[in-house]
């Protein structure tokens, strides 16, 4: 894996001593400040089930080292409870180390606010990719496959396809189930089956282009390839120019998805560019793609 290559040079005195992990280490929360005269220790033991279940399974054939393992968290908010039945938001989170820095870049931050769930205390939680045996394992499944899948696409071209389509086979099998969030119908399009279904439809596959070019050949070059990189990157944004005129669906889902984890970062990398034309086309691609955080992009134009 290219994960592997670049981490290398920073791991290769530890090698000998790491065995086998998991492809996650993800913190979880779980709140119940809104629920009152709620059983905290019921809510300490699904942070626990929850934590173990995300971080001991093998969600992959790969094998990841421990400096490998993607850095992720899970924040369940409790809203309402009924015996075992809950409802909750869920925020989640994921980021990638950038190449030759400390810094890390946001791949994933989204609200997933249709989250109901059974629970009942020490049964172990189960899952079946091709069976809808429990909306809580399915959900957080469901991310964890979304999260790598993500990943490995930033690391090598479409290299999360066989995780993301496994996200798509989970939002198959809950077809059949109760809870809200699998269905098209539901909501406005914020919800796990267009997520999954977005993610795989090869009219996005320029998302995904993007994902690539952006990560592994802008950020991780960055530090040491200044002005070539920060050039690919606007370079690359084109891609995403291309998706928003081409206008798939009515609602530009992933396109949402991609400005609420970096339209910041976007602003930051190019704001530092001393090629004012180059400043310029990045921020008039942006300022059409992304209107609704247009203000942001105008530091760009100054």
């Amino acid at each position: 894996m290219i994960r592997r290559l670049l981490w290398t040079a920073c791991c290769l005195a530890l090698l000998g001593r790491i065995g086998y992990a998991q492809e996650l280490r993800c913190n979880v929360s779980v709140s119940s400040a809104q629920v009152q005269g709620s059983n905290q220790t019921r809510y300490q033991t699904l942070q626990r089930a929850i934590y173990d279940f995300m971080n001991s399974r093998s969600w992959t054939q790969h094998v990841y080292t421990s400096e490998e393992r993607i850095e992720c968290s899970m924040y369940i908010n409790i809203t309402a409870e009924s015996g075992n039945e809950y409802t909750a938001t869920l925020q989640v989170q994921s980021q990638r180390p950038v190449f030759n820095t400390n810094y890390n870049t946001t791949m994933l931050n989204f609200l997933d606010q249709h989250f109901q769930f059974t629970y009942i205390e020490n049964e172990p939680l189960e899952f079946s990719e091709n069976t809808f045996t429990s909306n809580l394992t399915s959900v957080l499944a469901f991310y964890a496959y979304v999260i790598i899948g993500l990943d490995d696409d930033s690391f090598s071209l479409y290299g999360g396809t066989e995780s993301l389509r496994k996200a798509e086979q989970v939002v198959a099998a809950a077809q059949s189930g109760r809870e809200k969030g699998w269905k098209a119908y539901e909501g406005t399009g914020r919800n796990r089956y267009w997520l999954a279904q977005n993610l795989n439809d090869d009219r996005y596959r320029r998302l995904r282009e993007f994902n690539y070019k952006y990560h592994r050949q802008g950020l991780d070059r960055l530090s040491t390839e200044t002005v070539q990189a920060r050039s690919d990157i606007a370079t690359a944004m084109t891609l995403l120019q291309s998706v928003y005129r081409a206008r798939p669906d009515q609602y530009m889902y992933l396109l949402q998805f991609l400005y609420d984890a970096k339209s910041s970062e976007w602003t930051n990398i190019f704001a530092g560019s001393n090629i004012s034309e180059e400043k310029t086309r990045v921020a008039r691609i942006l300022k059409e793609i992304d209107p609704s955080n247009a203000s942001r992009y105008e530091v760009l134009e100054r």
